[in-house]
């Protein structure tokens, strides 16, 4: 019996006692294609040597110091390789150790800002359901993942508020094109800016493509520009989540350099270390910066663990890999190959709704029969299905339910580590398929 407590309490899950490149060993001898890199975040796979390295010297020079008293070198290196040069006027960066604890300091550090430029009247953020920020509580509150968000919705703060997600497979009209589309989205923010008033919003805050809950979701064109403009219009900040899809995973260092615009702040975190040590932060813009030392001259929000020196080394040594080896170029020619392959085998299959993503971030989503859109009963938890006959086949993915709604729907994950070569994507794309063929067969 583990004394541990695992994600289910009614079974253990496989152990896991090695790892090197795509692949992760069990303690039965099972090896696993890890084709969606844990959650979207191993990025460089397992066991790299570079990565390896810098964490030992790491440890041999110095393993902690906290932050009121000291800096660390690995820290400020990696804040001068991420913003040194001002990606989007992105100029300071704030590391902790998850991407929920990422976007807690978001959202802390959007509302000190008004209060350090004299606006202490905002205190209402928007987001969008069917969205995911993270699981402490704060994070969690601006999520709208319905089904994790359930079981605490008492307590957690009504500074919150949701519209639709831009999920266009389902809720574009027929009738509409895309500036239809996004200008009906645009509106609904609007309508949500003068519901709550529109002096009284901090920012809005968005997955630049929607992660495990809605399942490599991207705005369809012109549609950040959109909420951009609604969010300057009434000086409200706009807050890019891209603790999945950012640092390279969509084909580009961040994802919204895709989108025509930039974030006042953005939240990173799996890409960032690969998963080499817990790792997360925000990238700020120079004009939050100048407010907060131009007030207080200090940022009201601090964990034990921020910028620890071991993971800053890591997450160094991680991004540095990805540019040295010209790992975001191989994310673009892989990920090219693997929609192409996606599309071969599953384009065409009576239950699959749809294949979408960017770079080396894809999902498909299952229907029952695709003119209808019809999802599969929630009951059959189609979903984990597909996950256990992957894993049986030597593939491991990253499934979800409730993709609609919270309750309806199934989708499941791709996002192998930007090392992968053609070769891998096809041993993957042919393992997932069969997979799923044999999870539908089982109905």
């Amino acid at each position: 019996m583990s004394h541990l407590v695992h994600r289910s309490l009614r079974s253990n899950p496989p152990l896991a006692v090695s790892g090197q490149g795509i692949y992760v060993r069990d303690a039965a001898g099972h090896t696993i294609i890890d084709g969606s890199g844990g959650a979207a975040v191993a990025c460089l796979g397992h066991g790299h040597p570079r990565v390896i390295a810098a964490m030992k010297a790491q440890i041999d020079t110095l393993c902690y110091a906290h932050t009121s008293l000291f800096s660390c070198e690995s820290a400020e290196k990696l804040a001068d390789k991420l913003v040194g040069h001002a990606p989007g006027g992105l100029t300071h960066a704030y590391f902790c150790s998850s991407g929920s604890e990422g976007n807690e300091a978001a959202l802390k550090m959007a509302r000190q800002y008004f209060l350090e430029i004299g606006q202490p009247q905002r205190r209402h953020f928007i987001a969008r359901r069917q969205s995911y920020h993270g699981n402490t509580l704060g994070a969690l509150a601006a999520g709208g993942n319905a089904m994790r968000r359930a079981p605490y919705a008492p307590i957690l703060s009504d500074a919150f508020s949701h519209v639709s997600p831009c999920y266009a497979y389902r809720d574009r009209a027929d009738s509409e094109s895309d500036a239809d589309y996004v200008a009906r989205l645009a509106a609904e923010l609007e309508a949500e800016f003068q519901r709550l008033g529109p002096d009284t919003v901090i920012a809005f805050i968005a997955e630049t493509v929607v992660g495990a809950t809605l399942g490599c979701v991207a705005g369809v064109p012109g549609y950040f520009e959109a909420m951009r403009a609604v969010c300057d219009h009434h000086g409200a900040l706009l807050i890019l989540d891209e603790v999945m899809s950012g640092v390279g995973r969509c084909g580009t260092m961040h994802a919204w350099e895709q989108e025509g615009i930039r974030p006042d702040i953005q939240v990173i975190a799996k890409g960032l270390g690969g998963g080499y040590q817990p790792i997360g932060g925000i990238l700020v813009h120079g004009r939050v910066i100048e407010g907060l030392n131009g007030g207080s001259g200090s940022f009201m929000h601090g964990h034990t663990y921020q910028a620890h020196p071991v993971a800053c080394a890591a997450a160094l040594a991680v991004q540095e890999v990805i540019e040295q080896d010209g790992l975001i170029a191989n994310v673009q020619a892989m990920g090219r190959l693997l929609e192409q392959r996606l599309t071969e085998r599953l384009g065409n299959h009576r239950n699959i709704g749809d294949i979408r993503g960017r770079g080396l971030f894809w999902a498909v989503e299952f229907v029952t029969d695709r003119a209808t859109r019809t999802p599969f009963d929630p009951a059959l938890k189609l979903n984990e299905r597909v996950k256990r006959e992957a894993f049986d086949r030597g593939l491991a993915c990253y499934p979800m339910g409730g993709t609609i709604d919270g309750r309806l729907g199934d989708h499941a994950i791709l996002a192998p580590p930007y090392i992968v070569d053609a070769a891998q994507i096809e041993m993957i794309v042919e393992r997932f398929g069969d997979a799923i063929d044999a999870a539908i067969a089982s109905i």
